[in-house]
């Protein structure tokens, strides 16, 4: 499930018939619960509802799952081959290995599709 940039991660708890859900990517703890598919998707925009009301009742900034940036290690050969490539095609490291990156999910998404839950 995604709501307002955040995702949830989901489990099932067989003894108590209940549904679990915790917020993914953040440190801080935002969970939510309940007994059906449509009242944890409710439950769960309330609870990020409440931590971002909370957030702002203390005059904090949310924390967000993802920043979009991150650091990436290479074998120096490998960095060579790609700044030479981008290079080639006129646009930067950054841009190149955006596109890669884009092209790649798209691939995956259209071999994937009819393995995702899609609960959002």
């Amino acid at each position: 499930m995604e709501y307002k940039g955040y995702t949830a991660e989901i489990s099932f708890d067989e003894k108590a018939e209940m549904l679990h859900g915790r917020v993914r990517h953040i440190r801080d703890v935002v969970t939510f619960e309940a007994d059906s598919v449509e009242g944890l998707r409710r439950e769960f925009r309330k609870s990020v509802d409440d931590y971002l009301e909370f957030c702002a009742d203390l005059g904090l900034e949310p924390e967000r799952a993802f920043s979009g940036r991150f650091l990436l290690r290479l074998d120096p050969g490998l960095h060579r081959d790609a700044v030479a490539a981008a290079e080639s095609q006129g646009t930067s490291l950054n841009a190149w290995v955006t596109d890669a990156v884009r092209e790649h999910l798209g691939a995956a998404s259209l071999t994937q599709s009819g393995q995702r839950l899609g609960l959002s």
